[in-house]
């Protein structure tokens, strides 16, 4: 039987990397899955693939920044699924690399908005949800930089150690309703976006920081989501589990 049989989850920045991994692995495993993403073609392209893989998904265009855009997004998927089980809240991005005493006032509150605030709100609606589901599991995907520095990068640093924080707190209140929250803290992980952006020395320079010798995978990253996400995993809450090829052990 499939880990996730007759389940219903949502994925947040499903559109590419992480999200699109963590879709596509939910779906393997049985789950019938709403796909969003701000970039509504993206995010089509990963239900496109679900469906011929034989899955079952749809798309909600949401801006997780926003109250409304969660709620929405919560709203439709039990609209059109019936019910939410799993959430896994991943969308995100890097901001402006400025040491903190110059970074921009505009550039910090967008990070937080959609790195803190939107992981916040996206919480709030599933556990409303997930309580009058019975139960259910929500992944917030934090990073390496939820534990390390990230130079030149504060806000995502300081929205990343949040993430953490913030899932350990819904992990002890909601442990006793039956409602699971862990953070996963991936270390660099291979996507087109990395290497279109980085020199081929940067890159190199990016791998050896991971004792293991390379970047990650999205795909191994969505493994332990869906464990996680899994009955497998029924007795974890309210924790945070890297996966860096040891970027943080040394």
């Amino acid at each position: 039987m499939k880990s996730l049989e007759s389940k219903v989850a949502l994925v947040t920045g499903a559109g590419s990397g992480i999200g699109k991994a963590v879709a596509i692995a939910y779906a393997r495993e049985g789950a019938a899955v709403m796909v969003s993403d701000i970039n509504e073609e993206a995010g089509k392209q990963t239900v496109e693939l679900i469906e011929k893989s034989g899955g079952k998904a749809s798309f909600f265009k949401a801006d997780t920044s926003t109250p409304e855009g969660n709620e929405a997004l919560v709203n439709t998927t039990l609209e059109t699924f019936g019910k939410l089980d799993i959430a896994c809240n991943n969308a995100g991005i890097g901001g402006e690399a400025a040491e903190t005493g110059n970074y921009s006032l505009e550039a910090w509150k967008k990070v937080l908005d959609i790195n803190l605030n939107g992981v916040f709100y996206g919480c709030k609606y599933q556990l409303t949800a997930m309580e009058q589901n019975g139960g259910g599991a929500i992944i917030n995907m934090a990073s390496i930089h939820g534990t390390v520095a990230a130079p030149m990068s504060s806000a995502y640093t300081t929205t990343k150690h949040a993430v953490v924080g913030l899932t350990k707190n819904i992990g002890a209140e909601y442990a006793q309703k039956n409602i699971r929250c862990n953070a996963v803290g991936p270390g660099y992980i291979d996507t087109p976006l990395l290497e279109k952006n980085l020199k081929p020395e940067q890159l190199e320079a990016l791998k050896q920081k991971h004792p293991i010798g390379r970047l990650g995978k999205a795909e191994e990253v969505a493994e332990l989501v869906v464990f996680l996400s899994s009955d497998k995993a029924s007795f974890i809450t309210g924790a945070y589990y890297l996966i860096d090829g040891g970027y943080t052990a040394v």
